[in-house]
C-alpha cells in the first residue's frame, strides 16, 4: 500500500514543481559535498526525514523545503546503505546473473 501511495507522490505535480523549484534554489550542487568544499552535481532530493506510511501525506514533512537536500549519488547511497544492495550479480562477460 506505502508503496503505491510513494509513487504516486512522486509523480504529482506538486513534488515534481518543489523539487525542480528546490534544485535551482540550492544551486544545483550536491549540498553534502559542497559542505566539505567538494563541487559535485546534485542528482536527488532527498527527504531528510524518510518518508513513510504515516508521514507522506503531511506536507510539513513531505512537501517542505526544510526537510529537503539536494545530494550525489554518492551521498544518496550513504543515506541508504540498504538500497545499494543489488539483486543480481555481473560475470566476468558483462552478463546478469540472478543472485
Amino acid at each position: 500500500m506505502y508503496r503505491q501511495t510513494a509513487n504516486e507522490f512522486y509523480k504529482s505535480r506538486s513534488w515534481r514543481n518543489l523539487r525542480k523549484a528546490y534544485y535551482k534554489q540550492v544551486g544545483g550542487l550536491c549540498e553534502r559535498c559542497y559542505a566539505n568544499g567538494l563541487v559535485v552535481p546534485g542528482e536527488i532530493v532527498h527527504h531528510k526525514i524518510h518518508l513513510n506510511a504515516s508521514n507522506i501525506n503531511d506536507e510539513s514533512i513531505s512537501l517542505n523545503t526544510d526537510n529537503l537536500e539536494l545530494v550525489c549519488r554518492k551521498c544518496h547511497a550513504e543515506l541508504h546503505p540498504e538500497l545499494g544492495t543489488k539483486r543480481y550479480k555481473v560475470d566476468e562477460y558483462g552478463n546478469i546473473i540472478a543472485k
